[in-house]
């Protein structure tokens, strides 16, 4: 993977830094404790100019992180859209990934957050397809990871703290080191739960499965909006426990995330899934989701805010 591209400035605690200026004290207590949620957010050019897609709900979900994790936060909703369009205006990008951090700052360094400064931090950079220039289309080589995902009572799926990527990085690393794109992680009973930083659809008979939230899974974005999309298009979508083997036997399986997108996942444990290629449900989820960022499908549920 490429270098981040670098921009212009950063969005800190209410300013604009100089991207090289945009610095934290070694003793932060996020980078001792992980301390900090984030979220990933894209935006798209359009023929109306930047949109930013569903960038209300990624900063719900980033304060609900927050709450779970007993930060307060000393800004808004309406406060991180606002500066989330700022930054993207002050760097001059059209098209360009976002990634909101919210981290408990420098002051002490006991497990005990409470006195640390909570900061807020808002970075955009141009940033391609995640799992490959030729993934959308051709799909990933993935394998079952030996880690297992994050049980519950442990640490909470639902937030998007980055103490969760931490089981994240073992997946991906372990993918890598056998010549996989990504791993995909069984849940504390055994059922399937999601990639290292992805959820995932199986199609099977032309019903689409993907495994409850019960399943240690981040509640995600863009999973949200392919179950809307499917059954705006009269496709059955059931949330259930998936076992393991059901996948080898899936007719397709995809990926969803911010980053990743609609990947369609070609092989899994090196068994073909389907035909070994993207499948037509798969495809047709593709289209209309690359229509609604794109602009050139009537935005009917306002998932586009415009950086004017």
């Amino acid at each position: 993977m490429a270098r981040i591209k670098e921009g212009k400035y950063i969005w800190m605690n209410g300013e604009l830094i100089p991207w090289q200026d945009a610095k934290i004290h070694v003793l932060t207590h996020a980078l001792h404790y992980s301390s900090a949620v984030f979220e990933g957010i894209r935006c798209y050019k359009t023929e109306k100019g930047p949109m930013i897609f569903r960038l209300k709900e990624h900063m719900e979900r980033l304060l609900n992180s927050a709450k779970i994790y007993r930060m307060d936060v000393p800004y808004s909703i309406d406060d991180l859209m606002k500066a989330s369009i700022e930054i993207i205006k002050a760097n001059e990008i059209e098209e360009c990934y976002i990634r909101p951090l919210i981290y408990r700052g420098y002051y002490n360094l006991g497990v005990n957050p409470f006195e640390c400064p909570v900061e807020v931090a808002i970075a955009v950079w141009e940033w391609g397809k995640y799992l490959g220039a030729e993934a959308i289309e051709k799909g990933v080589d993935v394998m079952f990871s030996s880690w297992t995902r994050i049980a519950p009572n442990t640490l909470p799926p639902m937030a998007k703290a980055a103490g969760n990527y931490a089981n994240s990085q073992l997946i991906k690393m372990e993918a890598a080191m056998y010549g996989f794109v990504e791993g995909i992680a069984l849940d504390a009973q055994g059922f399937v739960s999601e990639g290292s930083g992805e959820n995932l659809f199986a199609v099977k008979d032309g019903v689409i499965y993907t495994p409850f939230l019960d399943a240690c899974i981040l509640p995600g974005i863009t999973r949200d909006t392919v179950i809307k999309i499917a059954k705006d298009e009269g496709i059955e979508v059931r949330e259930v426990l998936i076992p393991r083997e059901f996948l080898y036997i899936a007719d397709e399986v995809f990926f969803t995330g911010t980053a990743a997108e609609i990947t369609p996942i070609k092989t899994i444990d090196k068994i073909p899934v389907g035909r070994g290629e993207r499948g037509p449900v798969t495809k047709r989820l593709q289209e209309i989701f690359f229509g609604y960022v794109k602009g050139k499908i009537p935005d009917k549920y306002n998932w586009l805010t415009p950086v004017k």
